[in-house]
């Protein structure tokens, strides 16, 4: 799916790297908890969080994330804006909530990523 079909979805407002919303992505997941992010299989993912610090960044670089959705109209510090510029990761903003974002994704056919199998 096209971050710019996801922005048109949610009805988000583009925060930064407008340049990129022609980007795809391919799964997604909706967590306020980064560990919990940690969990999931990187894949060129979407991020749907309310968690408003630079970490929510860092976690989507380090897990190659193209796109972090700032649900509940949260907007983020300059500081996290422009840290998400300088990694390249589009930033959305929506008045939706977390459980209704997510479901208006999967209902439009992007899917949830899979979580580690352990032992």
């Amino acid at each position: 799916m096209k971050i710019s079909t996801i922005r048109e979805l949610l009805g988000a407002e583009v925060l930064c790297g407008e340049e990129h919303l022609g980007d795809h992505v391919y799964s997604a997941c909706g967590s306020d908890m980064m560990s919990d992010v940690l969990a999931f299989v990187k894949d060129q993912a979407v991020l749907l969080t309310g968690l408003m610090n630079t970490q929510v960044v860092r976690t989507a670089e380090m897990m190659d994330m193209r796109c972090v959705v700032f649900v509940r109209d949260k907007k983020p510090t300059p500081e996290i804006i422009e840290l998400a510029e300088e990694s390249g990761i589009v930033l959305l903003a929506s008045p939706k909530r977390l459980y209704e974002a997510c479901g208006i994704l999967y209902s439009n056919g992007l899917v949830s990523n899979k979580v580690k199998e352990t032992d």
